[in-house]
C-alpha cells in the first residue's frame, strides 16, 4: 500500500451556488476568511473597501479577509454565481506553493469558464458527503491554478487582434439569441472572417461557434427552470432554430439532456454567498 503525506497551503470552509430571483442585495460584511466568487451568468457589482468591481460572466473575484465588502444595488434577475470561503495556512514548509498561488489576480476573466464551472459543481457535490475529505482542497487548488493562468494571459499585453477578439466576445454575450455566425460577426466588426476566427481562438482557446454555443446553453439553463416554456420555445429564445439540435448541443456542454438538467436543478445545492 502506498501512503502519502500531503500538506495543503489552504483549508476550505464552505461553498455554495447563488441564483438570483431579482430581489435583495449583497449584505455588508467583513469576513475573517478569503472568499472566491465566480460568476456564471449576469453581472455582480460589489464594493470592497469602497472599490467597485463589476464581475461579469466568466469573471472571478477574490475578496480579502478583514476588508468590508458590500453589494452595489439590487441583485439582477439573471445573476448566477458560485462562492467559496477558505483560509491560507501559515506554514513555512508551504511558503513556496503559497507564493505561487498568491499570484492570482483579484479580478480576472478566464478563457475556459465551463471548466471552472465544472470544478465548482464537483466541489459542491463533494461537499455534500458526510465525511469531509481532501477532495475539497484539491478542487480549490485546481480552480486557483486556472485563475493564476488567466492572470498570466492578461499580463502578456493587448494587441489589435486581442481587442478584436474581445469585441466579438461582447457581441456573443449580448446577441447570442440572434442568428450569429463567424461571417455575421466579421461583417459587424469590419474584418475578415478567417482572421477573426484565428485571433478569437488564440485569445480564448475556443472557436467562435463553441463560444456561441456555450453562451446559448447558459441562457437555456435559466429558461428551463420555467414550467411555462416548452423545449422548442427555450431553444428559439436562445438562438436555436431546431429543438433537436438544441438538445444535442445542450447535452454536449452539460452532460445532461434539457429535461434531465431541469430535474437535477431542483436537487442542486443552492444558497446565498
Amino acid at each position: 500500500m502506498l501512503e502519502l503525506s500531503i500538506a495543503f497551503p489552504i483549508r476550505v470552509q464552505n461553498g455554495g451556488l447563488f441564483i438570483s430571483r431579482g430581489v435583495g442585495s449583497h449584505p455588508a460584511r467583513r469576513l475573517t476568511s478569503w472568499e472566491l466568487v465566480f460568476v456564471e451568468r449576469g453581472e455582480l457589482k460589489i464594493r470592497e473597501e469602497g472599490q467597485l468591481f463589476r464581475v461579469q460572466a466568466g469573471d472571478s473575484l477574490l475578496l480579502r479577509p478583514g476588508c468590508q465588502h458590500v453589494g452595489e444595488g439590487q441583485f439582477p434577475g439573471d445573476l448566477k454565481f458560485y462562492w467559496l470561503h477558505f483560509d491560507w495556512l501559515e506554514s513555512a514548509a508551504d511558503s513556496a506553493l503559497r507564493q505561487t498561488l498568491l499570484s492570482i489576480p483579484q479580478h480576472t476573466s478566464v478563457s475556459h469558464p465551463q471548466y471552472i464551472i465544472a470544478l465548482f459543481r464537483q466541489f459542491l457535490s463533494e461537499q455534500e458527503n458526510v465525511h469531509r475529505s481532501i477532495a475539497l482542497e484539491c478542487i480549490l487548488l485546481l480552480i486557483l491554478q486556472q485563475l493564476s493562468a488567466a492572470g498570466v494571459e492578461e499580463s502578456v499585453g493587448d494587441s489589435p487582434g486581442v481587442a478584436l477578439a474581445w469585441k466579438a466576445q461582447q457581441s456573443i454575450r449580448t446577441q447570442f439569441h440572434l442568428p450569429l455566425s463567424t461571417s455575421t460577426l466579421a461583417k459587424e466588426l469590419h474584418c475578415n472572417a478567417d482572421y477573426l476566427g484565428r485571433v478569437y481562438r488564440r485569445t480564448f482557446r475556443l472557436t467562435l461557434t463553441e463560444s456561441l454555443h456555450r453562451q446559448r446553453v447558459m441562457a437555456a439553463e435559466k429558461l428551463l427552470i420555467s414550467d411555462s416554456l416548452s423545449l422548442t420555445e427555450v431553444a428559439a429564445r436562445c438562438g436555436f432554430n431546431d429543438a433537436g439540435y438544441f438538445r444535442q448541443i445542450f447535452r454536449k456542454h452539460t452532460g445532461l439532456t434539457p429535461a434531465a438538467w431541469k430535474r437535477r436543478y431542483c436537487k442542486e445545492h443552492i444558497n446565498s454567498g
